[in-house]
Protein backbone atom coordinates (compact mmCIF):
# COMPACT_ATOMS: atom_id res chain seq x y z
CA UNK A 1 0.00 0.00 0.00
CA UNK A 2 3.06 2.10 1.10
CA UNK A 3 4.67 1.74 -2.36
CA UNK A 4 1.54 2.31 -4.58
CA UNK A 5 1.03 5.68 -2.28
CA UNK A 6 4.55 6.15 -3.37
CA UNK A 7 4.36 5.41 -7.39
CA UNK A 8 1.03 7.59 -7.52
CA UNK A 9 2.52 10.65 -5.47
CA UNK A 10 6.00 10.13 -8.18
CA UNK A 11 3.10 10.20 -11.25
CA UNK A 12 2.23 13.28 -9.75
CA UNK A 13 4.98 14.94 -9.94
CA UNK A 14 6.33 13.28 -12.97
CA UNK A 15 9.37 12.27 -10.85
CA UNK A 16 10.05 9.14 -12.89
CA UNK A 17 12.97 8.21 -14.04
CA UNK A 18 14.58 10.41 -11.71
CA UNK A 19 18.11 10.59 -13.90
CA UNK A 20 16.31 11.92 -16.50
CA UNK A 21 14.15 14.25 -14.20
CA UNK A 22 17.25 15.47 -11.72
CA UNK A 23 19.32 16.26 -15.21
CA UNK A 24 15.86 18.54 -16.66
CA UNK A 25 15.28 20.57 -13.05
CA UNK A 26 19.09 21.48 -13.41
CA UNK A 27 18.55 22.84 -16.83
CA UNK A 28 15.67 25.46 -15.08
CA UNK A 29 18.06 25.82 -12.49
CA UNK A 30 21.46 26.58 -14.58
CA UNK A 31 20.11 26.97 -17.83
CA UNK A 32 21.97 25.33 -20.97
CA UNK A 33 22.88 25.95 -24.75
CA UNK A 34 20.18 28.85 -25.93
CA UNK A 35 18.33 28.13 -22.56
CA UNK A 36 18.81 31.03 -19.94
CA UNK A 37 18.62 29.92 -16.12
CA UNK A 38 15.34 30.87 -14.30
CA UNK A 39 15.38 34.10 -12.13
CA UNK A 40 13.66 34.09 -8.80
CA UNK A 41 13.54 36.13 -5.76
CA UNK A 42 12.04 36.69 -1.35
CA UNK A 43 8.73 37.41 -4.07
CA UNK A 44 8.32 33.45 -4.83
CA UNK A 45 6.88 33.07 -1.37
CA UNK A 46 3.70 34.89 -3.00
CA UNK A 47 3.31 31.54 -4.94
CA UNK A 48 2.65 29.98 -1.75
CA UNK A 49 -1.07 29.01 -0.21
CA UNK A 50 -0.95 27.36 2.74
CA UNK A 51 -4.98 28.14 3.11
CA UNK A 52 -6.02 26.52 -0.20
CA UNK A 53 -3.13 24.18 -1.56
CA UNK A 54 -2.90 20.88 0.94
CA UNK A 55 -6.70 20.43 0.05
CA UNK A 56 -5.91 20.32 -3.64
CA UNK A 57 -2.93 17.69 -2.76
CA UNK A 58 -5.48 15.98 -1.01
CA UNK A 59 -7.62 15.45 -3.72
CA UNK A 60 -10.26 17.66 -2.59
CA UNK A 61 -11.68 20.54 -3.64
CA UNK A 62 -11.16 24.21 -1.94
CA UNK A 63 -14.60 25.36 -3.22
CA UNK A 64 -16.95 22.89 -4.68
CA UNK A 65 -17.40 22.11 -7.60
CA UNK A 66 -15.67 25.47 -8.98
CA UNK A 67 -12.33 26.12 -10.42
CA UNK A 68 -9.80 28.60 -9.17
CA UNK A 69 -7.56 30.33 -11.41
CA UNK A 70 -4.45 31.45 -9.73
CA UNK A 71 -2.54 32.74 -12.37
CA UNK A 72 -3.37 34.79 -15.78
CA UNK A 73 -1.63 35.95 -18.53
CA UNK A 74 0.76 38.40 -17.87
CA UNK A 75 0.45 41.56 -20.21
CA UNK A 76 3.94 43.08 -18.99
CA UNK A 77 6.05 39.86 -19.27
CA UNK A 78 9.85 40.23 -19.22
CA UNK A 79 12.17 39.56 -22.25
CA UNK A 80 12.74 35.78 -21.99
CA UNK A 81 16.49 36.52 -23.06
CA UNK A 82 17.01 37.83 -19.59
CA UNK A 83 16.10 34.27 -17.91
CA UNK A 84 12.46 32.90 -17.06
CA UNK A 85 11.51 35.12 -14.03
CA UNK A 86 8.80 33.71 -11.48
CA UNK A 87 9.43 36.89 -9.29
CA UNK A 88 6.28 39.19 -9.46
CA UNK A 89 7.50 42.19 -10.18
CA UNK A 90 5.88 43.69 -13.16
CA UNK A 91 2.39 42.08 -13.93
CA UNK A 92 -0.59 43.14 -15.52
CA UNK A 93 -3.40 40.75 -16.18
CA UNK A 94 -6.29 40.98 -18.62
CA UNK A 95 -8.43 42.82 -15.74
CA UNK A 96 -5.83 45.67 -15.14
CA UNK A 97 -4.73 43.04 -11.93
CA UNK A 98 -1.82 41.49 -11.03
CA UNK A 99 -2.82 37.87 -10.53
CA UNK A 100 0.00 36.91 -12.60
CA UNK A 101 4.05 36.56 -12.04
CA UNK A 102 6.50 37.91 -14.70
CA UNK A 103 7.06 35.35 -17.36
CA UNK A 104 3.21 33.76 -17.00
CA UNK A 105 2.34 33.17 -20.67
CA UNK A 106 -1.02 30.99 -20.02
CA UNK A 107 -3.56 30.57 -17.41
CA UNK A 108 -3.37 28.61 -14.40
CA UNK A 109 -6.24 26.40 -13.38
CA UNK A 110 -6.49 25.19 -9.74
CA UNK A 111 -8.09 22.00 -9.27
CA UNK A 112 -7.73 19.01 -7.06
CA UNK A 113 -5.25 16.64 -8.13
CA UNK A 114 -6.47 13.16 -9.66
CA UNK A 115 -9.37 15.76 -11.82
CA UNK A 116 -10.09 14.42 -15.37
CA UNK A 117 -8.87 17.01 -17.98
CA UNK A 118 -10.54 17.57 -21.02
CA UNK A 119 -9.96 19.23 -24.73
CA UNK A 120 -10.95 22.47 -24.96
CA UNK A 121 -12.72 22.48 -28.54
CA UNK A 122 -12.68 19.63 -31.18
CA UNK A 123 -8.99 19.08 -32.20
CA UNK A 124 -6.35 16.64 -33.57
CA UNK A 125 -3.14 15.48 -30.28
CA UNK A 126 -0.53 16.93 -31.89
CA UNK A 127 2.38 15.91 -29.33
CA UNK A 128 2.54 14.55 -25.86
CA UNK A 129 5.70 15.64 -23.86
CA UNK A 130 7.49 15.35 -20.68
CA UNK A 131 9.98 17.76 -19.35
CA UNK A 132 10.41 18.15 -15.74
CA UNK A 133 12.08 21.68 -16.01
CA UNK A 134 9.35 23.32 -18.18
CA UNK A 135 5.69 22.15 -17.36
CA UNK A 136 6.03 18.31 -16.67
CA UNK A 137 3.52 16.30 -18.31
CA UNK A 138 2.08 18.35 -21.60
CA UNK A 139 -0.38 17.71 -24.02
CA UNK A 140 -0.95 19.43 -27.38
CA UNK A 141 -3.79 19.92 -29.16
CA UNK A 142 -4.84 21.26 -33.01
CA UNK A 143 -8.12 23.03 -33.41
CA UNK A 144 -7.34 23.96 -36.49
CA UNK A 145 -7.71 28.02 -37.61
CA UNK A 146 -4.75 28.54 -36.38
CA UNK A 147 -5.09 27.32 -32.93
CA UNK A 148 -3.29 25.29 -30.99
CA UNK A 149 -3.96 24.33 -26.65
CA UNK A 150 -1.65 23.03 -24.73
CA UNK A 151 -2.34 21.37 -21.07
CA UNK A 152 0.68 21.34 -18.52
CA UNK A 153 1.72 19.86 -14.96
CA UNK A 154 -0.51 16.64 -15.45
CA UNK A 155 -0.03 13.01 -13.45
CA UNK A 156 -1.33 10.60 -16.76
CA UNK A 157 -2.21 11.13 -20.34
CA UNK A 158 -5.88 9.75 -21.72
CA UNK A 159 -4.86 10.07 -25.56
CA UNK A 160 -2.05 9.40 -27.62
CA UNK A 161 -0.65 11.57 -30.70
CA UNK A 162 -2.98 11.58 -33.64
CA UNK A 163 -5.93 10.75 -31.62
CA UNK A 164 -8.83 13.12 -32.94
CA UNK A 165 -11.07 14.47 -30.57
CA UNK A 166 -14.17 15.70 -29.77
CA UNK A 167 -15.04 18.49 -27.45
CA UNK A 168 -14.96 18.25 -23.74
CA UNK A 169 -13.41 14.29 -24.78
CA UNK A 170 -10.77 14.03 -21.44
CA UNK A 171 -7.59 13.69 -22.13
CA UNK A 172 -5.67 13.53 -19.06
CA UNK A 173 -5.29 13.49 -15.02
CA UNK A 174 -4.44 16.50 -13.28
CA UNK A 175 -1.15 16.48 -11.01
CA UNK A 176 1.13 18.85 -10.25
CA UNK A 177 4.18 17.64 -12.33
CA UNK A 178 7.25 19.34 -13.38
CA UNK A 179 10.09 21.29 -11.47
CA UNK A 180 7.38 24.06 -10.08
CA UNK A 181 5.73 21.55 -8.12
CA UNK A 182 8.57 19.74 -6.07
CA UNK A 183 10.24 23.62 -4.76
CA UNK A 184 6.92 24.81 -3.58
CA UNK A 185 5.01 21.06 -2.13
CA UNK A 186 3.14 21.08 -0.13
CA UNK A 187 2.30 25.06 -0.63
CA UNK A 188 2.15 25.47 -4.44
CA UNK A 189 -1.24 25.10 -5.82
CA UNK A 190 -1.77 21.99 -7.64
CA UNK A 191 -3.39 23.29 -11.27
CA UNK A 192 -3.41 22.91 -15.00
CA UNK A 193 -1.03 25.55 -16.88
CA UNK A 194 -3.62 26.28 -20.28
CA UNK A 195 -1.91 27.92 -23.22
CA UNK A 196 -3.52 29.10 -26.21
CA UNK A 197 -1.48 29.72 -29.17
CA UNK A 198 -2.78 31.84 -32.10
CA UNK A 199 -0.63 31.64 -35.38
CA UNK A 200 2.10 30.09 -33.33
CA UNK A 201 2.18 32.76 -30.89
CA UNK A 202 1.38 32.55 -26.97
CA UNK A 203 -2.14 34.57 -26.52
CA UNK A 204 -4.52 35.26 -23.60
CA UNK A 205 -7.89 33.76 -24.29
CA UNK A 206 -9.64 36.24 -22.12
CA UNK A 207 -11.12 39.46 -23.44
CA UNK A 208 -8.92 42.34 -23.41
CA UNK A 209 -7.98 45.77 -24.85
CA UNK A 210 -10.79 45.47 -27.42
CA UNK A 211 -10.11 41.84 -28.55
CA UNK A 212 -12.30 38.74 -28.73
CA UNK A 213 -12.15 36.30 -25.96
CA UNK A 214 -11.82 33.32 -27.34
CA UNK A 215 -14.42 31.67 -24.87
CA UNK A 216 -17.65 30.11 -26.44
CA UNK A 217 -19.62 30.77 -23.15
CA UNK A 218 -17.29 32.58 -20.12
CA UNK A 219 -15.05 30.65 -19.81
CA UNK A 220 -17.30 27.58 -18.55
CA UNK A 221 -17.18 23.93 -19.12
CA UNK A 222 -19.08 22.76 -22.30
CA UNK A 223 -22.67 22.67 -22.34
CA UNK A 224 -24.71 18.96 -22.14
CA UNK A 225 -25.72 19.97 -25.98
CA UNK A 226 -22.64 20.63 -27.27
CA UNK A 227 -20.51 17.33 -25.88
CA UNK A 228 -20.90 15.43 -29.03
CA UNK A 229 -20.21 18.88 -31.67
CA UNK A 230 -17.13 17.65 -33.81
CA UNK A 231 -16.32 20.78 -36.27
CA UNK A 232 -12.83 20.29 -37.10
CA UNK A 233 -10.67 20.78 -39.99
CA UNK A 234 -6.97 20.00 -39.17
CA UNK A 235 -4.57 23.32 -39.72
CA UNK A 236 -2.70 24.22 -42.78
CA UNK A 237 1.14 25.04 -42.77
CA UNK A 238 3.06 26.89 -45.08
CA UNK A 239 5.60 24.58 -45.66
CA UNK A 240 8.46 27.14 -47.04
CA UNK A 241 8.36 28.46 -44.04
CA UNK A 242 8.49 25.59 -41.49
CA UNK A 243 11.31 24.29 -43.14
CA UNK A 244 13.09 27.92 -43.16
CA UNK A 245 12.64 28.22 -39.71
CA UNK A 246 13.45 24.62 -38.73
CA UNK A 247 17.03 25.54 -40.02
CA UNK A 248 17.43 28.64 -38.43
CA UNK A 249 17.00 26.87 -35.12
CA UNK A 250 20.13 27.53 -33.44
CA UNK A 251 20.41 24.24 -31.02
CA UNK A 252 21.66 21.25 -33.36
CA UNK A 253 20.11 18.60 -31.01
CA UNK A 254 16.26 20.33 -31.15
CA UNK A 255 16.93 21.55 -35.25
CA UNK A 256 17.63 17.78 -35.61
CA UNK A 257 14.89 16.18 -33.68
CA UNK A 258 12.32 18.11 -35.57
CA UNK A 259 13.68 18.20 -38.80
CA UNK A 260 13.59 14.50 -38.77
CA UNK A 261 9.33 14.80 -38.65
CA UNK A 262 8.45 13.24 -41.69
CA UNK A 263 5.26 15.02 -41.79
CA UNK A 264 4.35 18.31 -42.25
CA UNK A 265 2.14 19.02 -39.38
CA UNK A 266 4.29 16.95 -36.95
CA UNK A 267 7.22 19.52 -38.36
CA UNK A 268 4.56 21.96 -37.89
CA UNK A 269 3.63 21.58 -34.91
CA UNK A 270 6.64 20.59 -32.49
CA UNK A 271 8.33 23.50 -34.41
CA UNK A 272 5.50 25.91 -32.66
CA UNK A 273 6.11 24.09 -29.34
CA UNK A 274 10.25 24.33 -29.33
CA UNK A 275 9.51 28.44 -30.32
CA UNK A 276 7.03 28.46 -27.54
CA UNK A 277 8.75 26.52 -25.01
CA UNK A 278 12.47 27.34 -25.75
CA UNK A 279 12.01 30.74 -27.48
CA UNK A 280 16.20 31.69 -27.12
CA UNK A 281 16.62 29.03 -29.16
CA UNK A 282 14.99 31.07 -32.60
CA UNK A 283 15.92 34.50 -33.56
CA UNK A 284 13.98 34.82 -36.50
CA UNK A 285 9.70 34.14 -36.09
CA UNK A 286 6.99 33.84 -38.17
CA UNK A 287 3.50 32.64 -38.89
CA UNK A 288 3.82 29.22 -40.05
CA UNK A 289 0.26 28.96 -41.04
CA UNK A 290 -1.06 28.96 -44.56
CA UNK A 291 -2.50 32.63 -43.59
CA UNK A 292 -2.70 35.08 -40.39
CA UNK A 293 -6.00 33.47 -38.80
CA UNK A 294 -8.35 36.11 -36.27
CA UNK A 295 -9.56 35.26 -32.65
CA UNK A 296 -12.46 33.51 -32.68
CA UNK A 297 -14.46 32.18 -29.55
CA UNK A 298 -13.86 28.24 -30.08
CA UNK A 299 -12.47 27.36 -26.54
CA UNK A 300 -14.69 26.07 -23.11
CA UNK A 301 -13.17 25.58 -19.99
CA UNK A 302 -11.20 22.03 -20.18
CA UNK A 303 -12.86 20.50 -17.36
CA UNK A 304 -16.02 18.04 -17.46
CA UNK A 305 -19.34 20.09 -16.78
CA UNK A 306 -20.27 17.60 -13.41
CA UNK A 307 -17.09 18.01 -11.93
CA UNK A 308 -16.64 22.04 -12.16
CA UNK A 309 -19.44 24.56 -12.41
CA UNK A 310 -18.30 28.09 -11.94
CA UNK A 311 -14.95 29.65 -12.09
CA UNK A 312 -13.17 32.20 -9.36
CA UNK A 313 -10.57 34.31 -9.59
CA UNK A 314 -7.61 33.29 -6.60
CA UNK A 315 -7.65 37.28 -5.31
CA UNK A 316 -11.17 37.45 -5.21
CA UNK A 317 -11.73 34.35 -2.51
CA UNK A 318 -8.35 35.41 -0.15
Amino acid sequence: MQKEKLRLFGDTMGLSPFPLRFKQALVAIRGEEDVPRSKFNMSFVKQLYPKISPKLWKGKPYLEKTVIISNLYNHLQTPIENGWSVKKSQMLDFRGKQLTYDSHNGTDFAIPIHSTVCTAAPGEVVAVLSEFNRGGLKIFVDHGNGLMTGYAHLAKSLVKVGDVLKRAQPIAISGYSGIDALVTFPLGIPHVHFNAWLNGESIDPFAHNGKESLWKNGALPAAAENLEEFDFTPSAYNEAIVLELVALCKTPSARERIANKEILKDKAAHLIIEMNYYPTRFDTRRNVYDKEYPRQPLLDLPFKAEDFEKVVFLDDIL
